[in-house]
């Protein structure tokens, strides 16, 4: 059996871990180790059990070192006359009407005077010992009409403030009382009735009262976050730091969670009253070149977000101050004057923020960390955005070969392991307020959802839809991950890609703007009975782009492969504006535009689908593409779009090895048409079989739907789909063979030059010959059409064996009648019709002549797939982004 004296100890350790989680604050882990060990044990013990915080936290170590030194700097003369005072107080207790045993005031060591007082609530272990533990720490605020709140709803908290105290019967007046002109804090005692006037103490003495009802212990919370437990006894006194600790400035940036937020935990362990700030800064987001980082729809959800966020930091007793940077001729610089001048008014020392890796961000901020050091003021930023830090990841050990597939970025991972993925961290039930909050401004002041006015001064509300289809909170990020685990992720490995059916997890938003963490999706996916690597894959793709961006900062405006650059587009700006508002006359890419306009979002099979018609059909550049997504996407994600365009532009490091096919693509994401009615409704009543042809249909089948070309539904822009194929097919060989430098001869690859990092991960060496940097060209996936074409440039597309265009396939039990149909086109229809038409003239006429009618033909000729059928055959292909 264990003794008392390691029972305490091993309690003391657990309470220190308490500490260290921001679950307990460090004085009333103190008050803890003195109630637990006694004030001799205290005294000769607690700094060697703190001892490892020395190297692992020296803040808290720090902290915990002046609260010992306060508490046990006091002389022996001061302890004796205490003593002598409480002795005569129990005389005079006894000699009144001695109460009983349980509810005398129980004094917690031979403490002299103090400085001020703590409220503290005890703890009681299983053989009877209490554990006094504070609550109030210090400078900080109680509000006891907000409910404590966790991830997934309510949390009930421990009474531990003023209101709970006097509910429990708490004899106190005034806790906290602050003596006119000095800076101390006392408690003014209110005695029982038992007790007269001359029983009370002066000030200066600083008595412990805890006479409570043992029925009045509080329940053990259910709620796995709250493990303290609540007892009768109520201790006041314990010390208090005789000044207010400067406060921490939390800063919010693209994490606006309280869910596993490292620089949210970081915050609470610093043992200091917190400022969260959220400052906006427009100028800094946008990189050197045309960025839009920052659109209109992402606006609008960073607004909407930022107002769910305040209420989750005003249920857990905090709040969220808005700046807004203002900026003095250079834009650089904005924000970390901002945060200077915050430093100055708050007088914070410590300055806490999650990492962002754009390039240009990260300059940013490593200029601030660097500045603010030099002004005495630490800086930490915490790694959290992504489940790798691309900055970290390196290919030694894996090579080159491949760069730009998901798998050769995986290999670099597991060749060269980080520090250690760690699980979620739990969400703070409560934070520690300042005295004196600084000055802000209003969250609409902002001016992230400002919305346009028409001359009438009518507004234009354009995202009344986006703001129908989403939850924009943390808890709607949890409840969409839910939702998905226990339903979609049994269909995604299969079924990601239909359009007419919600297989998707739509989780993208919350993983941009940071209420939900990478490292949290990864761990519910993992536990989810069904567990789809490809969804989990989705999550290295997101990683993946990230670490190109900081490979090549001009990835969303610049071509990597140089002979792409001079790759010639059309200037049809007619076609750009029919694209951009899902007016093209092809009904499967105008659905997509029209959900991305009115929702901000479609799944990822549908962004290739109107990605491939604007690139390889209507010949326009992907920067155009680019520019729009970041504009509408409400999960506009720079190094996402600019990886995924970049390579739908045949100008990235990987080239996708399919084209989509704007009416064959329907075969596999909308084989019914459900899709298209929901966006494109004056469609709705065309059939299945040619919903996504219009044109195709009969002139009387048109009349009976309402659809009228130019007038209900518009023109198709293009008509030659497959020449137009052919001619950007042939504009790619010529350029390939005029830029014949930027093409290996032996494998038909392009050529990449590297950047700086690569070479010198590759060579380990900096290669200068005569003060010129050489250049290193790398080999990288190219498509197999182009390498084939450059033995025949003027071939057409139809005539090239690794034709990459896709056309619709069957499979997974889908109607192969569609397929039938769609393979014949308009002529399987026409002789459907036409057959139905001679029968029912047939019919009429045996009718009228009295003839009995022709015999009905049983069934219907069916179509099997066989094993060379191409309709059965699903054709491979990777996705770039999770959606």
């Amino acid at each position: 059996m264990s003794s008392p004296a390691n029972d305490s100890k091993a309690l003391v350790t657990k309470m220190l871990r308490e500490v260290l989680m921001g679950r307990e604050d460090p004085e009333g882990f103190f008050a803890m180790c003195v109630s637990e060990l006694g004030h001799q044990e205290s005294r000769s013990q607690f700094m060697s059990l703190i001892q490892p915080l020395s190297t692992a936290n020296s803040s808290l170590h720090s902290v915990l070192t002046s609260i010992y030194q306060e508490y046990f700097s006091k002389t022996e003369e001061d302890e004796l006359e205490l003593a002598l005072t409480l002795s005569l107080l129990e005389m005079q207790d006894h000699h009144l009407s001695t109460p009983s045993k349980e509810s005398r005031p129980q004094l917690l060591g031979d403490r002299p005077n103090l400085s001020s007082c703590v409220p503290l609530t005890s703890m009681s272990n299983s053989k009877g010992n209490s554990h006094t533990q504070a609550v109030d720490e210090v400078g900080r605020k109680k509000n006891t009409n907000l409910p404590q709140t966790g991830p997934w709803g309510k949390v009930k908290s421990p009474q531990t403030t003023r209101e709970s105290e006097l509910k429990k019967g708490a004899h106190f007046d005034n806790y906290n009382k602050e003596t006119p002109g000095t800076n101390q804090t006392v408690c003014v005692p209110r005695w029982p009735a038992s007790f007269s006037k001359q029983d009370t103490v002066e000030e200066g003495d600083q008595l412990m009262d805890g006479e409570l009802n043992q029925s009045q212990k509080s329940k053990r919370s259910k709620n796995r976050r709250q493990r303290r437990k609540g007892n009768s006894l109520h201790v006041v006194g314990l010390p208090r730091s005789p000044s207010v600790p400067p406060p921490v400035l939390l800063w919010f940036r693209r994490d606006l969670r309280l869910c596993d937020n490292p620089a949210l935990s970081g915050s609470l362990e610093v043992g200091a009253p917190v400022i969260p700030v959220f400052i906006w800064t427009p100028e800094e987001e946008e990189g050197p070149g045309i960025t839009v980082a920052m659109g209109g729809a992402c606006k609008y959800w960073l607004h909407q977000a930022l107002s769910c966020f305040c209420s989750s930091l005003e249920r857990i007793g905090s709040n969220l101050v808005f700046l807004k940077a203002s900026v003095e001729g250079n834009k650089a610089g904005c924000s970390l004057r901002t945060v200077k001048e915050l430093v100055k008014e708050t007088g914070a020392k410590t300055v806490l923020a999650n990492a962002l890796y754009e390039p240009w961000l990260k300059e940013r901020d490593d200029v601030l960390v660097s500045a603010l050091q030099k002004d005495g003021v630490e800086c930490r930023i915490f790694h959290s955005y992504c489940l790798r830090d691309p900055y970290s990841v390196s290919t030694e050990g894996v090579g080159l070969r491949g760069i730009g597939s998901v798998s050769h970025f995986m290999s670099c991972c597991r060749q060269n392991p980080g520090s250690a993925l760690g699980t979620p961290l739990d969400p703070p039930v409560s934070l520690p307020t300042p005295v004196h909050w600084p000055l802000g401004v209003s969250l609409e002041s902002l001016g992230l959802a400002r919305m346009p006015r028409r001359k009438d001064g009518t507004t234009i509300d354009w995202a009344a839809n986006i703001h129908k289809s989403w939850d924009f909170s943390e808890e709607g990020a949890q409840a969409r991950l839910e939702a998905f685990l226990h339903d979609g992720v049994y269909r995604y490995e299969k079924e990601s890609g239909r359009a007419d059916f919600p297989n998707t997890s739509c989780l993208s938003p919350y993983l941009h703007f940071g209420q939900l963490s990478p490292r949290w999706l990864l761990w519910d996916a993992k536990q989810a009975r069904c567990r789809p690597p490809k969804f989990q894959r989705k999550l290295a793709w997101r990683d993946m782009a990230y670490w190109q961006l900081t490979l090549f900062p001009d990835l969303p405006w610049e071509s990597l492969r140089p002979p792409y650059k001079a790759l010639r587009w059309s200037s049809d700006h007619g076609h750009l504006k029919a694209w951009q508002r899902g007016q093209t006359g092809y009904p499967l890419v105008d659905a997509a535009m029209r959900q991305l306009w009115l929702t901000g979002w479609m799944n990822n099979y549908m962004r290739h689908v109107v990605a491939s018609f604007l690139i390889a059909y209507l010949h326009l550049p992907w920067q155009e593409g680019y520019r729009w997504f970041q504009d509408t996407l409400v999960d506009a994600d720079v190094a996402i779009d600019a990886m995924m365009w970049q390579n739908g532009g045949m100008c990235g490091l990987d080239h996708w090895n399919f084209v989509m096919h704007p009416v064959d693509a329907a075969m596999t994401c909308d084989p019914c048409g459900s899709y298209v009615r929901k966006w494109c409704p004056e469609l709705a009543d065309l059939p299945d079989e040619l919903i996504h042809k219009p044109w195709k249909c009969p002139t009387s089948m048109l009349r009976r739907a309402g659809v009228a070309f130019g007038q209900t539904y518009p023109e198709r822009i293009v008509t030659d789909l497959e020449v137009r194929r052919s001619q950007s097919l042939r504009d790619v060989a010529l350029l390939r063979k005029e830029f014949g430098q930027y093409v290996d001869k032996h494998t038909g690859c392009d050529l990449v030059p590297l950047p700086p990092r690569l070479v010198s991960e590759a060579l380990g060496l900096s290669h200068i010959a005569g003060g010129v940097v050489k250049q290193f060209l790398l080999p990288v996936i190219t498509r197999m059409e182009f390498k084939h074409q450059l033995e025949d440039p003027d071939a057409d597309a139809a005539s090239n064996p690794y034709n990459a265009v896709l056309k619709g396939y069957v499979s997974r039990k889908r109607d192969e009648t569609i397929a039938f149909l769609n393979e014949r086109d308009f002529t399987a229809s026409v002789m459907y019709e036409g057959t139905q038409r001679k029968e029912r003239l047939e019919s009429d006429h045996h009718r009228m002549e009295g003839l009995p009618r022709p015999p009905v033909p049983r069934g219907r000729a069916r179509r099997t797939p066989t094993a060379k059928d191409r309709f059965s055959i699903v054709p491979g292909g990777t996705v770039t982004s999770l959606r």
